[in-house]
């Protein structure tokens, strides 16, 4: 079974991908793909990337790599989970704790103690952020690092609408390099090798951010959280000189997009790391990014509010109501799922 119809807040028929697109006989590479621009809507597959974009061209991608960011969790006589979202500075993990059935987020009790996996205590600490509910700050006990534990302990967060339990393998990105994210920036696993030939063949620049994504499970559509980012000295430097000579800019994912319009504060990027909050959205529009290859996924209003920012509000609303149209292929949802090019 690879697809379970649901209703799309905006009207678009909504059907999962529960399983990766290699388990149903196509390459990574090989999911549909939207192409949405003033001029219309063209139905294809992630293959033709190359072919959409023009010489000159600079395509940006999160190597950031997924991290098995789930633990299980015994709590009053159950089995609970843990996802753990981030590490901060001061060495306290970021964690949402999820029900037993996994349908959703769970409240911990402040300064309650969780038992993990290989002899780790977890103490609640306190709502991070601080005006929300469903992610706290928790101090490990003893201190540890998160990559290590999760790697010896933990496996990859997983949502109900997937059938089976896949290996972190299938949720990495061929160019991913820093481990650190809790979920796949998902919008980049149709970028293939061969397609990075083609594009860098074409005279297409792709160039690295890092963006370590938390947890995406926002039921209560909170705002994106905390992250952390960097943007290197040298993809400043060609993303900045592709925006002079009037060529496009390219993010591969809202993680990307985060990362460049964080690193710009005046709307010239700048070689930049640290923690970002920035929300984008109609009234923080983008300034560097110019085009948005996006995976398809219940949007929540955050993310529709970053895709706006990005394409603008009619571009977006055209492209999902494409989506359903009549002549339209069935497009699957979600990580495992199709793509959009959004390109204004």
């Amino acid at each position: 079974m690879t697809s379970r119809p649901l209703e799309h807040p905006c009207g678009t028929e909504v059907r999962s991908a529960t399983v990766p697109p290699e388990a149903r006989g196509l390459a990574r590479d090989q999911v549909r793909l939207a192409v949405v621009t003033a001029a219309g809507t063209r139905h294809t597959r992630a293959t033709a990337l190359a072919d959409l974009l023009s010489p000159g061209d600079v395509l940006v991608v999160n190597t950031s790599a997924t991290l098995p960011a789930a633990v299980d969790v015994e709590r009053h006589g159950c089995t609970w989970g843990l996802h753990v979202s981030t590490e901060l500075d001061d060495g306290t993990w970021v964690v949402e704790l999820r029900r037993p059935d996994n349908a959703g987020p769970a409240e911990p009790e402040p300064s309650e103690v969780l038992r993990l996996p290989g002899g780790v205590r977890l103490r609640i600490l306190e709502p991070h952020p601080a005006e929300q509910r469903r992610l706290w700050r928790a101090a490990p006990l003893p201190v540890i690092d998160r990559t290590e534990y999760l790697w010896e302990q933990g496996h990859p967060i997983r949502y109900p609408y997937l059938d089976g339990a896949w290996p972190v393998g299938t949720l990495q990105n061929v160019y991913a390099e820093q481990h650190g994210s809790a979920e796949m920036a998902s919008a980049g696993r149709p970028v293939s090798e061969r397609t990075l030939v083609r594009l860098m063949a074409r005279g297409i620049t792709v160039v690295p951010v890092v963006l370590h994504t938390g947890v995406s499970s926002q039921e209560a559509h909170e705002p994106p959280q905390p992250e952390w980012f960097a943007v290197p000295e040298a993809t400043a430097r060609v993303v900045n000189g592709a925006r002079a000579v009037g060529r496009r800019v390219v993010a591969v994912g809202t993680t990307v997009v985060r990362a460049l319009e964080s690193a710009s504060p005046a709307g010239r990027v700048l070689p930049t790391d640290g923690w970002t909050s920035l929300v984008l959205g109609p009234d923080h529009p983008a300034r560097v990014v110019s085009g948005l290859l996006t995976g398809l996924h219940e949007p929540e209003a955050s993310h529709l509010d970053l895709l706006r920012a990005v394409a603008g509000g009619p571009l977006v609303a055209r492209g999902y109501a494409d989506l359903n149209a009549a002549e339209a292929p069935a497009y699957l949802w979600h990580e495992f799922g199709d793509a959009m090019l959004l390109l204004p």
